[in-house]
């Protein structure tokens, strides 16, 4: 880089931290607002989007920094609710600052020695929450989101019944393999059948409660089915917190079933797992250490910067069978190090960002009392939101249980309390649920998810999320129900 480049550089950078100071981009007093919506048209209009022949100047990059500042959605507003993940660790922000700044790949000690070490005590120290045997008789890694640790739980599971499919592929399959997992599980174990080369049509969708849960019943029910159907059942995905209702299915019931049919149960926790590092709420994840595989995203309900997911499976070196490759290149068996420490051929990614330092220095500045306060807060707050819903008139909740972070409800403006719900009163309360959030992005205060279920035949509800990051209150609690009347007033 010349010195001229570099000088610009170091200009920009400081500026950068102004400017980032000047637009409160990490505001979480809630004292401005969530996002300042803009059509597309209107923002490719304002800003300088094109990218062109010549270099931009520094004033032209920081105006587009500013901008991008500005209309983009604050996450680390306390009113951002509208998906799993919210906010910002602090420290977990300066970890994922420090691994840009130092750009390097996970895959081997040579380059990323310190990165290796925080990556196997995050994975040493998440084996014991869960309850799994230790290193090297469990392991882990890091992956870029849950729906990739999903899907090594289906590699593996495929590896185990069928280590051949790994050189011969699925030409060496008797019967086809078929995998379950509930209708109200993440739609990531459809394209892990669909990557892996199962085809969705193996996947079989069990029932669930009216909480969202697994029927247990159901899931025994189409294991006869799919051999009857001529395939063989391998993988049996539970699931700790489902996406829309928060549902934590019956492990130790699931459990029991995948040991008698001699099946991979593999666990997504990716929501709900964060509930490990409560005293208090830990209970509900019972049975989750009887399962075969665990991943669990520390950027949800937690708050590490996105990325940070993790896949913890028992076994000795069942990553590394599943997945190694040995190419000479990078793992040279007669380097002058001890070569166990690289871990880049356990994993289906070459290069790997080292996501381990975001979680490892927030558990390192907080301890894990300081990670349990904070989980145990954001369930407080939770549950005291799903108190003033059942109290609150005008308000209906689409369940009366909830296991983890999420509430679902819907709000029932007063011109509509005292009218027959018919199907048509119920379209229209539909309908009307679009128009509050249309409202609330419209004025900026509030960021809530609508969405409906239609295997339940429900149409659109809220759904509310209360994450550790940033710390939740009673406070911001009551200000989604006011922002939320306010919002129908005219509906």
């Amino acid at each position: 880089m010349a010195a001229s480049s570099t000088n610009n550089f170091i200009d920009l950078l400081e500026k950068f931290l102004k400017i980032l100071k000047e637009e409160n981009a990490f505001n979480q007093f809630g004292n401005q607002p969530v996002i300042q919506f803009r059509h597309p048209q209107y923002l490719q209009k304002i800003m300088s989007i094109s990218l062109d022949d010549e270099p931009a100047s520094n004033s032209e990059l920081e105006t587009v920094i500013r901008q991008t500042i500005q209309f983009s959605a604050k996450t680390s507003n306390p009113h951002f609710h509208n998906q799993l993940y919210a906010g910002i660790d602090e420290y977990g922000l300066i970890g994922s600052w420090l691994t840009d700044v130092l750009n390097t790949s996970q895959y081997t000690y040579e380059v990323a020695p310190i990165f290796t070490l925080m990556e196997r005590e995050v994975i040493q120290k998440s084996l014991e929450l869960v309850g799994y045997p230790l290193m090297p008789e469990a392991d882990g890694i890091m992956c870029p989101g849950g729906s990739i640790s999903n899907m090594y739980g289906m590699l593996l599971a495929r590896h185990k019944i069928l280590p051949s499919a790994k050189n011969s592929g699925l030409f060496s399959l008797e019967l086809p393999l078929a995998c379950f997992t509930s209708e109200d599980s993440h739609y990531s174990i459809l394209k892990g059948a669909n990557w892996l080369g199962l085809g969705i049509d193996q996947v079989y969708k069990v029932k669930t409660d009216e909480f969202g849960r697994m029927k247990v019943a159901d899931l025994k029910r189409l294991l006869i089915k799919a051999r009857n159907d001529g395939k063989q059942p391998f993988f049996v995905n539970a699931t700790a917190g489902t996406t829309v209702l928060g549902a934590i299915d019956p492990l130790p019931e699931i459990a029991a079933v995948c040991r008698s049919e001699s099946l991979w149960l593999h666990v997504d926790a990716c929501l709900g797992g964060t509930l490990l590092f409560s005293e208090k709420y830990r209970y509900r994840l019972r049975g989750i250490e009887l399962s075969d595989s665990v991943s669990w995203n520390l950027h949800k309900m937690l708050g590490a910067p996105l990325q940070c997911s993790l896949f913890l499976v028992k076994g000795k070196n069942t990553l590394y069978e599943a997945n190694c490759a040995q190419a000479k290149y990078l793992f040279q068996q007669d380097k002058f190090y001890d070569v166990s420490w690289d871990t880049g051929d356990k994993s289906v990614q070459c290069g790997r960002k080292v996501d381990a330092m975001k979680f490892w220095l927030m558990w390192k500045a907080h301890g894990k009392i300081g990670l349990t306060q904070s989980v145990e807060q954001a369930m407080s707050c939770a549950e005291y939101f799903l108190q003033r819903i059942k109290e609150t008139a005008g308000f209906r909740l689409v369940q009366s249980h909830y296991q983890c972070c999420n509430i679902c409800f819907w709000y029932i403006p007063p011109t509509m309390r005292d009218e027959n719900e018919t199907s048509h009163w119920w379209e229209k309360l539909y309908f009307i649920t679009s128009e509050i959030k249309k409202n609330l992005i419209l004025e900026g205060s509030l960021m809530i998810s609508y969405m409906p279920l239609p295997h339940k035949e429900i149409g659109n509800f809220f759904r509310m999320v209360v994450s550790c990051q940033p710390p939740p209150t009673k406070s911001s609690m009551d200000y989604v129900i006011n922002e939320i009347q306010k919002a129908a007033i005219n509906l």
